[in-house]
């Protein structure tokens, strides 16, 4: 390689890759030496030649290489098994195997080309382009222009792959187009009389369209439409169009054509921000009035919900954010298939957490949407404040925490109650002798209540306007475990009794403290060793009492595991706090035990019970039961729940239910679900199932819902609902 044989014809073979750096200027080449050339006519930046062996030509100024031949300039990459540049016009020719590999990743494949010496401009005969996500585009001729734009004439574009099994047979679907344009510098694929095949088949024509290229990850156009047929709505289409308006931000506006109902229309917004996020959705139509037998009245009205979120950071660990959730009526959301909420919630917040401190600020407001709910007793919250703090171990005096609560209710009918919460808990735990562990706890709450037309749980009215209340609860309590520890080969067993003997003063539950946030009660496994079992605030479970119960579980090296909890309260005074058939109303409570076996990741079962202490009868059983791997998983639950509490008008209730979910092969998925109520006529609730396709280039999906379930003018229905998703196209 030092020394060149300077003449008309310059050879230079080697068995091995021969490496040439040529470095253009405005008025001359240097190549492995000094080799004054003619003035070429543009500029460009070095560019790397590897090949087996380089001709240079002196007379006509041309450098012809063979054998494995590489170039590469500004990124992009030629290989060839011959180029030749002529140095005069900076054309660089290239034949046999040619493809050149652009720095974006795509790749394009032909037997002749001819390009600038930057490799970015020119022409390419029967070029075949593989995209960055394997994508492939073919052309009989390919023009490449300065503008970064490519122009392909009788092109075929298409993200499916050929059946291995018969290479030759059509493609699933694929764009044939007398013209296709590739802009690499907006990333779009432009095609001018296009045809759309499904195997081999045209189905659709156009005169013009584009798409996004493979190497875009979002870009402003429409989305793949979706087909339904409603029972109620009628037959349905819905084409969203997606705006990206920018990088942090976009729109989705999805109108939808019903055949019953009309036009429907749909949008959701989303933004990212420097400190957090947001999004708001919504959707309305104008349509026929109806009563609460579906069946139209005279006149027309707006129909519509809303519905957004917001969270955002701010500095030292604060956080706040927003929800808001809001419908027209009590039934558009049902009726147009677009949420089953009962009960919609908006909030406003801001929280802070600093290690063992918590303090957040909120407000609600609730839209209740059953028929029963009426809206001058469903409480607006204004202001929810909350701090707490636990303390570090003082020695072994053990730790406290400390907490403080205020809330604000208002009705515009009912009763609006204003409270002030302060408290404190202490434990000291302790190990004895024999290994049981010993726990002293202590707490001391005060409530100020100020209310006004207070509802007592009979039913009646206070007759104070002006209701203030305070009370102080003490409570001590001693929790005692003893925890038996089995090492075996692959496991290891524990057995653990437990026993708290709990002590508060009784006659706490003033009818003139009005009970917020109490009211909704389950006693089982999870409260049973709760010091106090009331959700909330406002009501106090007092006396003397002993919670005593066993839990016992087995731990596998292997993940697998086994658990069992059983448990029940003795109460030493008669009367109590909970209402009837609450499992809790007696001295002696109902039994409530709890059962989980997961041995391995293909099982999970676990069984809930209350059982009644004077007949011995099931007052709840919950089933839980999923079988199965990943990819066929069953999953089945069963709760037949007896009468708790006649004030609450909750009633008896038995259903079943049960899903499966099945992936038959890397393409084919199906699943189906069905809920049935086994108490009363036995009726089905809800039904349906879907089946979904997903290969490279395309998406499908098929469902089938059936709810029998009827509100007002929402009445039961049957839906299908049919998307097609073609990849790049939407």
């Amino acid at each position: 390689m030092a020394n060149f044989l300077l003449g008309r014809v310059n050879s230079y073979p080697m068995r091995s890759i021969l490496v040439l750096f040529i470095l253009f200027s405005m008025t001359h080449v240097a190549l492995a030496g000094s080799v004054p050339v003619s003035k070429r006519p543009s500029d460009s930046a070095p560019f790397l030649l590897i090949a087996d062996e380089v001709i240079y030509d002196q007379d006509l100024e041309t450098i012809t290489a063979s054998g494995k031949v590489e170039v590469s300039s500004d990124g992009r990459v030629l290989k060839a098994d011959t180029v030749s540049y002529n140095q005069r016009d900076g054309i660089v020719t290239a034949s046999g195997n040619v493809s050149v590999t652009e720095p974006t990743g795509e790749v394009a494949f032909a037997e002749y080309l001819q390009l600038d010496d930057r490799l970015k401009t020119g022409f390419i005969e029967t070029v075949n382009m593989l995209m960055t996500d394997d994508s492939k585009l073919a052309a009989n001729g390919a023009r490449r222009y300065e503008d970064e734009r490519t122009e392909m004439s009788k092109a075929v574009f298409s993200p499916c792959k050929a059946c291995a099994e018969d290479p030759d047979r059509p493609l699933l679907w694929q764009v044939k187009a007398v013209k296709v344009i590739h802009r690499r510098d907006t990333r779009e694929i432009e095609y001018r009389d296009a045809t759309l095949e499904f195997f081999g088949v045209p189905v659709f024509y156009l005169p013009f369209f584009r798409h996004p290229d493979p190497t875009v990850d979002r870009a402003s156009g429409f989305l793949a439409p979706k087909f339904g047929n409603d029972s109620e709505l009628g037959v349905s289409v819905e084409v969203p169009y997606f705006f990206n308006i920018a990088p942090d931000r976009d729109f989705t506006f999805s109108p939808m054509i019903t055949g019953k109902e009309g036009l429907v229309l749909k949008g959701e917004y989303r933004q990212l921000t420097e400190t957090g996020k947001h999004r708001l959705r919504g959707s309305g139509t104008y349509t026929d009035k109806r009563d609460n037998n579906g069946e139209k009245t005279s006149g027309e009205e707006f129909r519509g919900a809303i519905d957004g979120t917001g969270l955002y950071r701010l500095e030292d660990n604060w956080r706040w954010g927003w929800n808001l959730a809001a419908a027209s009526d009590d039934t558009y959301l049902s009726r147009y298939n677009i949420s089953d909420e009962d009960t919609l919630t908006s909030n406003l917040f801001i929280d802070k957490v600093d290690g063992t401190r918590f303090s957040s600020a909120s407000s609600y407001a609730f839209q209740g949407l059953k028929a029963e709910d009426d809206s001058d007793l469903t409480p607006f919250v204004a202001p929810m404040l909350d701090y707490s703090f636990l303390s570090d171990p003082v020695g072994d005096w053990g730790r406290f925490n400390f907490n403080a609560s205020a809330v604000s209710l208002y009705r515009t009918g009912g009763t609006d109650t204003r409270r002030a919460t302060i408290g404190s808990r202490w434990e000291s735990p302790h190990i004895g002798p024999l290994g049981d562990i010993y726990t002293f706890i202590g707490s001391l709450r005060s409530d100020l209540y100020w209310s006004n037309d207070v509802i007592d749980e009979s039913g009646g009215s206070s007759d104070t306007d002006n209701n203030v209340e305070v009370r102080l609860i003490p409570t001590l309590a001693l929790d005692w475990r003893y925890p038996w520890i089995r090492q075996g080969e692959g496991y290891h067993h524990v057995i653990e009794p437990i026993v708290q003997a709990i002590y508060t003063p009784e006659d706490l539950n003033d009818s003139d403290i009005p009970n917020e946030d109490s009211i909704s009660f389950e006693f089982d496994d999870s409260n049973l060793f709760s010091l106090n079992r009331f959700p909330g605030y406002d009501r106090v479970e007092s006396g003397t009492r002993l919670n005593m119960g066993l839990k016992t579980a087995i731990y596998g090296d292997n993940g697998g595991q086994a658990s069992f909890t059983v448990g029940q309260v003795y109460r030493f005074e008669d009367e109590s706090p909970f209402p009837y058939k609450t499992g809790l109303d007696d001295d002696l409570s109902d039994i409530v035990a709890q059962i989980t076996l997961s041995p391995a990741p293909w099982l999970d079962v676990s069984n809930r019970v209350r059982i009644d202490i004077d007949d011995r009868s099931l007052d709840r059983n919950e089933v839980y039961l999923a079988l199965g791997p990943q990819d066929f998983r069953l999953v089945g639950s069963y709760l037949r729940l007896e009468e708790e509490d006649p004030f609450l008008d909750i009633e008896p209730r038995e259903e079943v239910y049960g899903a499966v979910r099945a992936k038959i092969n890397d393409n084919w998925a199906i699943n189906a679900f069905g809920r049935r109520d086994l108490a009363g006529d036995g009726r089905t609730i809800k039904t349906g199932g879907g089946v979904h396709y997903t290969d490279e280039c395309i998406s499908f999906f098929l469902s089938v819902d059936r709810d029998n379930t009827r509100d007002r003018d929402a009445k039961p229905t049957t839906s299908i609902n049919f998307r097609v998703v073609l990849k790049h196209l939407g």
